[in-house]
């Protein structure tokens, strides 16, 4: 099979010729710069060669077409020009981490020293703005800042929540769908593209990161909150941004065709380590309806399978998410509370695709040994891969600091399970 077919069995529940296996075409499916930047010195040398921070707010590093092939990975991304800081990816220009990691960044990534020896990031890339995220001098991404005004209750806009959404513009339209001819046309890559606005309350964008000076709730505990005390003004948001998102699947349909597999939809997550951030009813009443008109779009237009991303202990929920017309699941967190991945095969493996799973982001694979990762994850492959409906990636994207020689064995461990 080429990778294309590849994904397309796994994509329908069929056993592929071998795992089909993703790292970077989505950005929770990446790996952060410094990872990147090792793992490519130690597989193709290069010492002079730069690796381009394509998602700066997880300071993501790309997979570019060579360390791609030397991978032998499946997937490609297609996504849209604008970056978490409200910046495009282009002009890029040389940039050292706080580890020493040297990177290329897009020239609009400006940032200004922190107290802490950390670094502000701003919005647009205009410093002259108040920053809207800090990276700890310890840390190798990005953290929303708190910028959250007095709310009055009484007088909630929400369309103040809804600035970012809107009917797509012909040039983005565009650059969707360029990028969608090039990867089909001149490849035999899966594609999978990140559709935008379509994230009801992922906690990740409530902040407005991009934006100078956020309207309306943009509190992390302030958001949470209101979907308890004040959630027919949270339903009213996402009513306004259902509206901008069905016209957007529509337009982005007609450009892009089915060259695309998969459609990254939402990154909302629902569940803790120990358990889930809402209840069952709640997912029914505020967030189901709005991902089942967005699904039922996508599969009434075209041939996509819809890609939910959310974190943690989401067991009593995935039937839901299966109802409401999700295809795919990731991340696959097996590491918190009932996430068995051979009760996660057994019971939902025939309606869900799991994407992701393949190893422990928390534990294993930034603090286990080489030997460690490969057991853990050969036993994944043989649980979640048998019979298809399985795309390998690890548990949420590899951290900067992940030691290579883990990463080594990872892909060690991939190999010889596709050998059989």
């Amino acid at each position: 099979m080429t990778s294309r077919e590849r994904l397309a069995a796994t994509l329908n529940h069929q056993q592929p010729d071998r795992l089909c296996v993703d790292f970077g075409a989505g950005f929770q499916t990446g790996m952060g710069a410094g990872a990147v930047h090792r793992l490519r010195q130690r597989v193709l040398g290069q010492p002079d060669h730069r690796v381009k921070v394509i998602e700066p707010y997880q300071m993501l590093g790309e997979i570019d077409e060579e360390l791609r092939q030397v991978l032998d990975l499946d997937v490609v991304g297609v996504h849209g020009p604008q970056t978490m800081f409200g910046f495009k990816n282009e002009g890029w220009k040389p940039f050292t981490m706080t580890d020493g990691t040297p990177v290329l960044v897009a020239e609009k990534f400006n940032v200004t020293p922190a107290p802490d020896g950390g670094w502000w990031m701003h919005p647009e890339g205009d410093t002259t703005a108040p920053p809207s995220a800090w990276m700890p001098q310890s840390s190798f991404f990005f953290d929303s800042l708190h910028r959250q005004g007095p709310l009055d209750e009484a007088k909630l806009d929400p369309a103040d929540n809804c600035a970012e959404f809107g009917r797509l513009d012909t040039d983005t339209v565009e650059h969707f769908a360029r990028q969608a001819r090039r990867d089909f046309d001149t490849t035999s890559y899966g594609l999978y593209m990140t559709l935008p606005g379509m994230g009801f309350g992922d906690i990740a964008l409530v902040p407005a990161p991009w934006a100078r000076r956020p309207r309306g709730i943009r509190g992390v505990e302030e958001w949470y909150m209101a979907t308890v005390t004040n959630r027919d003004h949270v339903r009213k948001v996402f009513e306004r941004q259902c509206e901008f998102a069905l016209q957007n699947i529509e337009v982005l349909a007609a450009a892009v065709g089915d060259r695309v597999q998969v459609a990254f939809v939402t990154g909302t997550d629902f569940g803790t380590q120990t358990g889930l951030f809402c209840s069952v009813q709640t997912y029914r009443d505020l967030y189901k309806p709005f991902h089942q008109a967005v699904c039922g779009a996508i599969h009434q237009r075209t041939k996509w399978k819809t890609f939910i991303h959310s974190c943690g202990a989401v067991v009593p929920l995935i039937a839901e998410f299966i109802d409401a017309g999700f295809d795919v699941l990731n991340p696959v967190q097996c590491s918190a509370k009932g996430m068995d991945p051979r009760t996660l095969k057994r019971e939902f493996g025939r309606d869900v695709v799991f994407w992701g799973g393949g190893v422990d982001t928390q534990k294993t694979l930034p603090f286990g040994t080489p030997e460690e990762v490969y057991r853990e994850v050969r036993e994944r492959i043989g649980i979640l891969g048998e019979g298809g409906g399985f795309v390998f990636n690890s548990t949420h994207n590899v951290q900067s600091n992940v030691p290579t020689e883990n990463l080594l064995a990872l892909f060690r461990a991939v190999n010889d399970a596709r050998k059989g």
